[in-house]
């Protein structure tokens, strides 16, 4: 009953993404779980079950980024109880998260990139392959996120202000500007779609069926086709969007304006990308000054 009245009121009040409701409904599912065992009642919870909760997760394997998210989680759902008057005390108050090391956010070789989409050769010229080509334009051109891309719908795209509306985390809009190339690939995209009569669904990028895309076909999209020019491991949709902010940064824009095209909601995420800036004039300096 407790969980179901918090995902109400993330889903209706706070009006969350279904995918961050869905990681708060299975996180508290999995700390109702682990208090089985103490056969406690709710207002008998207290910090120490908290933290035996947060060694067991740690045990297992879970990493300080998942831990914390987990204690996020029950942060907001102990203080929606306190306002709504179930309980006095909040078991959150002596409760501090692991430490998470910073890792420098992974990015695609610049040039590889372009010239891979430049040549267009390791696409196939029939629609799959057209649109293949225009989700790696998208990611790399717009630095969007995956749930945003999915969510594009044909509407979305302004041909005379030559900009897309995007819907990003907590339905806040933004607008990002589209190049004169990747507005005209956009157009040749959806004039196939149309001739073969994929319209059952308003969503901007479909399945080879017509029917809207899923995370899973973008990123084996994004994965066959960075394996052709990157050898790191991870080869998912946001390494685009981490190069796509790299990219900006190194040519000198303004962290503020990167700031607004990605959507964040603080500068602190973004600064991130300095650091990979701080590190590729690192190594200009060591290749170029006499004494480096």
């Amino acid at each position: 009953m407790f969980i179901d009245r918090f995902i109400s009121f993330l889903q209706y009040e706070k009006r969350l993404s279904p995918h961050t409701i869905t990681a708060y409904k299975n996180d508290l599912q999995q700390f109702s779980q682990f208090l089985t065992e103490f056969e406690l009642q709710f207002e008998e919870i207290r910090h120490t079950h908290v933290r035996s909760w947060i060694m067991q997760l740690m045990d297992g394997g879970a990493d300080a980024k998942t831990v914390n998210r987990k204690i996020s989680c029950l942060r907001s759902f102990f203080k929606f109880q306190l306002r709504e008057g179930l309980l006095e005390n909040n078991p959150m108050t002596q409760i501090q998260g692991p430490k998470i090391a910073k890792r420098l956010p992974v990015v695609v070789e610049e040039q590889k990139l372009s010239g891979l989409l430049d040549s267009g050769e390791c696409f196939s010229d029939d629609f799959p392959g057209f649109r293949n080509r225009l989700v790696l334009e998208l990611l790399f051109g717009t630095g969007m996120r995956l749930s945003e891309l999915l969510g594009l719908k044909d509407s979305d795209i302004d041909q005379y202000q030559q900009q897309i509306r995007v819907l990003g985390k907590r339905n806040k809009e933004r607008l990002i500007p589209l190049t004169k190339s990747l507005l005209e690939l956009l157009n040749q995209y959806i004039q196939q779609k149309n001739e073969l009569g994929f319209t059952q669904t308003a969503k901007l990028i479909v399945t080879d069926k017509g029917q809207a895309a899923y995370p899973k076909l973008i990123y084996n999209i994004v994965q066959s086709a960075l394996s052709l020019i990157s050898t790191q491991e991870k080869k998912s949709p946001h390494i685009l969007r981490h190069t796509f902010a790299t990219s900006l940064l190194n040519r000198g824009a303004d962290l503020n304006a990167i700031k607004e095209l990605l959507g964040h909601a603080n500068l602190s995420a973004t600064q991130v990308y300095t650091h990979n800036s701080v590190e590729r004039l690192k190594s200009i300096y060591k290749q170029a000054h006499p004494k480096a």
